[in-house]
């Protein structure tokens, strides 16, 4: 009866409705999630007489960090899904099968990537752009998070397979926890201790832990439906490599925002010195305050555009796309309003060093320049995602990194005079292209993608 509520809540309640219902739980947990990421970042900013040194350091480890969390999701979104089909086919064996594949593939992840950054983690923080002033800090910040690499795995990867089963607030309180751990842990560590960096690290990685053994109570307790064992964990390759393949899309995602972070603090680091790329974290954080919460906006809408897609709605369809359009664009809009107007605001939350703070603004300024476009990109993009058009949404998030950005950070300040203004302004160029293509190619496809409906020929797994 329940399942038969929520087909005709999606099917016939007000769309603005449900998308609030929906929406505003999933912004709070993209929200809550974005702690973990700058509340060290925050803390690290403000030590004394090191903290714009230390805040860089720490910047320089994002491409490692970022890595490790595409390898999670590697497994979890890939294998949660196919968990759920499972369950609806009322197949609870395969289900819990594939549920120990994914967990046993994590952990030779956490042992792979263990050892492999461990050991040239000063080699890779070098080609990040690190200087003989910032790589002790973040050598020493990402030696320690490294050890901790296997709670993010269980985590990250683990996590989705509590929502799958229907428990997504137990799912929330998992990032909740961890949140919280690493707020408190944080200042006691860094000033209270005085171990400045490295009690940022150790603050992070307790936190995971504890996270991690919220997910593992959960799913070796009576709640779940799916119970972790140790014989699921043997990996049987008709089980895990289907998991594998839906989880690429997630993978190459998170892995091209690696290849970014280093592209933009590599040409940093070489046209702008240690104060570039001090900027470049900074606003890198303070971005992830406009994309996360449109990702929860659009985790909103999915369900509700999926749903009717599926049973043939077509102007209900469309009305949640306007909705969801509406919302992601009017907040880019606003975030962007505050960037450019209160630029020395958010930079002085991450720092206190006078220099590193001006540098920002002025940075700030023409990174964020076209950041009210992502809102429509975004949008769109994920409404591809919506109705099943999955490689075109993966191609048109690859338009925006791959195709146009990166190269514009190498290309453009070869072309002008000022060659860090060269690499700040690649990302307005690429935000505003990105967002006309992604915006004309869903707006001459609607209507076709509707009328063929989700087995058309033209829709894509």
């Amino acid at each position: 009866m329940a399942s038969k509520g929520i087909k005709q809540d999606m099917g016939s309640d007000s769309i603005p409705k449900l998308m609030l219902n929906l929406a505003i739980p999933a912004v709070v947990a993209q929200l809550i999630n974005m702690l973990y990421n700058i509340v060290d970042r925050i803390y690290i900013g403000h030590i004394p007489d090191a903290g714009a040194s230390a805040l860089t350091g720490v910047g320089l480890f994002l491409p490692i960090l970022m890595m490790i969390n595409a390898f999670a999701m590697l497994a979890g979104s890939g294998g949660a899904p196919r968990a759920a089909i499972a369950m609806g086919k009322k197949d609870m064996e395969s289900a819990r099968k594939i549920l120990g594949n994914c967990f046993g593939v994590l952990m030779i992840f956490a042992v792979l990537l263990t050892a492999v950054f461990y050991t040239f983690a000063p080699q890779l923080l070098r080609l990040f752009g690190a200087s003989d002033v910032t790589l002790p800090y973040a050598l020493s910040y990402a030696r320690i998070y490294i050890l901790g690499i296997v709670f993010v795995m269980i985590v990250m990867g683990m996590n989705p397979f509590i929502t799958t089963q229907g428990f997504a607030k137990f799912s929330m309180i998992t990032t909740v926890v961890g949140a919280v751990c690493n707020i408190i842990l944080d200042p006691i560590l860094i000033f209270g201790l005085h171990m400045g960096v490295e009690g940022a690290a150790i603050a992070t990685v307790v936190s995971q832990a504890v996270s991690a053994l919220w997910v593992l109570r959960f799913l070796l307790g009576p709640k779940t439906m799916l119970k972790l064992t140790l014989p699921d964990m043997k990996l049987e390759a008709p089980v895990i490599l289907p998991c594998l393949a839906l989880g690429i899309s997630t993978f190459v995602m998170l892995s091209t925002e690696s290849i970014l972070n280093i592209s933009f603090n590599s040409s940093l680091s070489r046209f702008g010195g240690d104060v570039a790329v001090g900027a470049m974290t900074i606003i890198s954080s303070c971005s992830q305050l406009v994309t996360l919460p449109m990702q929860g906006i659009c985790q909103g809408g999915q369900p509700i555009m999926s749903f009717n897609f599926g049973a043939g709605k077509k102007e209900r369809v469309k009305q949640a796309f306007r909705c969801q359009f509406f919302a992601c664009a009017s907040y880019s809009t606003l975030f962007w309003l505050l960037m450019l107007l209160f630029p020395r605001v958010f930079a002085g939350i991450f720092s206190s060093d006078a220099a590193l703070v001006d540098y920002t603004v002025w940075a700030m300024r023409i990174y964020m320049a076209g950041i009210f476009s992502t809102g429509v990109q975004i949008g769109c993009q994920q409404t591809f995602m919506a109705l099943g058009q999955a490689k075109i949404s993966l191609l048109m998030a690859c338009l925006r990194k791959l195709v146009l950005l990166i190269p514009l950070i190498f290309i453009l300040p070869q072309i002008l005079s000022n060659q860090v203004f060269g690499v700040f302004v690649a990302e307005p160029v690429s935000d505003i292209l990105a967002a006309a293509v992604t915006a004309t190619m869903l707006f001459t496809r609607l209507n076709r993608i509707l009328d063929e409906g989700p087995g058309g020929k033209k829709a894509q797994a």
